[in-house]
């Protein structure tokens, strides 16, 4: 039996939110977790006062002399992890009761797994039930389907994350000795979690999906992925990312993911919806890179 789970936190944020992401960490049903809560030196005191207001051995808080950014917080967070199993939830993301538990359960069925990706349910700002298009092409477009959990590795497991990242990234726990052998992307930082998550999987990594939703993901209208959208910047990063994605694919012999990289559907998609918007807005400079990203392939 794995002894435990460690759950790490990358803090930079609204206080109360982070305060309902420890809450749902502390009504765990599964006592099997360490919380650690890493502050990226967020303005004031108030994350500090609330971790040292709880009287739990298994919490922990650290923070940063200096703010260094998400993507060296990410690098913190693998870093400080002990546990066999870890997982980054946002600082705004809830557990529902039964994550740790079935997170657990789902590594010591499939202990070769690197990755679980367990059920989870979207909500908006205010912590309401949300559906975006993103969220139902995830589910209903690019998710491998089938019943119970599943095993996918390989080239299959490239060719569905190239049509499209149907993960959650918050949600998602790692196998630690293995997230700990994978380098972040510092140029990717809008796509980060697809660029790290390929990866491994190029590197021969099993994921298991699980659908037991156990995790509420937050989904902010004002995220830097979206603000990113209609001036184009995130889908230049993007094409940049699925070239290299090829070559990686071409150089394994995995000719379908590497055709699946080069046409990146789903991607040049999102941007085709995107180009109203940037009409609307006058946006000439994001119009044109829109239209570059819907015609490139």
């Amino acid at each position: 039996m794995i002894d435990r789970l460690d759950i790490l936190i990358p803090y930079w944020g609204d206080p109360a939110l982070l305060r309902e992401t420890v809450d749902s960490v502390l009504a765990q049903e599964d006592p099997r977790w360490r919380l650690t809560v890493i502050d990226d030196n967020y303005p004031g005191t108030a994350a500090r006062e609330m971790l040292a207001a709880i009287d739990d051995e298994r919490v922990r808080y650290i923070r940063k002399d200096a703010n260094e950014g998400i993507i060296a917080n990410f690098r913190s967070c693998v870093e400080v992890a002990e546990a066999p199993i870890m997982a980054m939830p946002g600082c705004d993301d809830r557990l529902l009761p039964g994550y740790v538990g079935e997170i657990l359960a789902t590594a010591e069925l499939f202990p070769l797994a690197a990755v679980i990706q367990p059920g989870v349910r979207v909500i908006d700002e205010d912590g309401e039930p949300a559906r975006t298009l993103p969220d139902l092409v995830k589910d209903r477009v690019v998710k491998p389907s089938g019943r119970g959990r599943q095993v996918l590795a390989g080239e299959r497991l490239a060719v569905s994350l190239l049509h499209g990242d149907w993960l959650y990234w918050p949600s998602l726990a790692f196998r630690t000795d293995r997230i700990k052998a994978v380098p972040f992307r510092d140029e990717y930082p809008i796509i980060l979690d697809l660029a790290l998550v390929l990866d491994m999987v190029f590197d021969g990594d099993m994921l298991v999906s699980t659908p037991a939703e156990v995790f509420e993901y937050r989904r902010h209208g004002s995220s830097l992925s979206s603000e990113k959208l209609t001036d184009g910047s995130r889908f230049d990063d993007e094409r940049d990312y699925f070239r290299g994605a090829a070559a990686q694919a071409q150089a394994l012999g995995w000719h379908r993911a590497a055709r699946a990289a080069r046409w990146h559907l789903t991607s040049r998609a999102y941007a085709a919806l995107t180009l109203p918007r940037a009409l609307r807005g006058r946006d000439r400079d994001g119009v044109r890179a829109l239209a570059r990203h819907v015609l490139t392939v």
